[in-house]
């Protein structure tokens, strides 16, 4: 399984640099996981710099993962790992996400430099 963050979603629908490293995983939804919280922050991005349309192409794609709704235990961890990591709420809630399912994250955010189990365009990280 794995989880695609928000930066390499929008990596993959700008056909970046990095698209490619996002590819595998974005068409293969039924080893996909996809966190509300993503599902705002990609929609939001695309709904402000490519309008509504663009938006809403996204969340098709996205909706044929599985999609994992924050609940209470989600939530409290994902602070607890934000504490300790110095993460932003929404990434932190990304990879609790991804290490409940046991997936991988791919990523290019900076934010999860030197995180375990993150994966990263070229190894980097």
């Amino acid at each position: 399984m794995k989880v695609v963050d928000s930066s390499g979603w929008m990596e993959y629908f700008a056909d970046g640099e990095n698209a490619d490293f996002f590819k595998s995983a974005i068409e293969d939804p039924a080893r996909l996981i996809v966190p509300t919280v993503v599902i705002y922050e990609v929609f939001k991005k695309l709904y402000q710099e490519k309008g509504e349309e663009h938006a809403f192409m996204a969340l098709g794609w996205m909706s044929e993962a599985r999609t994992v709704e924050l609940d209470t235990s989600l939530a409290i961890e994902a602070a607890q790992q934000s504490a300790e990591l110095q993460l932003p709420m929404a990434d932190a809630i990304i990879l609790v996400t991804a290490r409940r399912f046991r997936a991988s994250l791919l990523t290019q955010d900076k934010h999860f430099k030197n995180v375990a189990g993150v994966l990263f365009p070229g190894g980097a990280g």
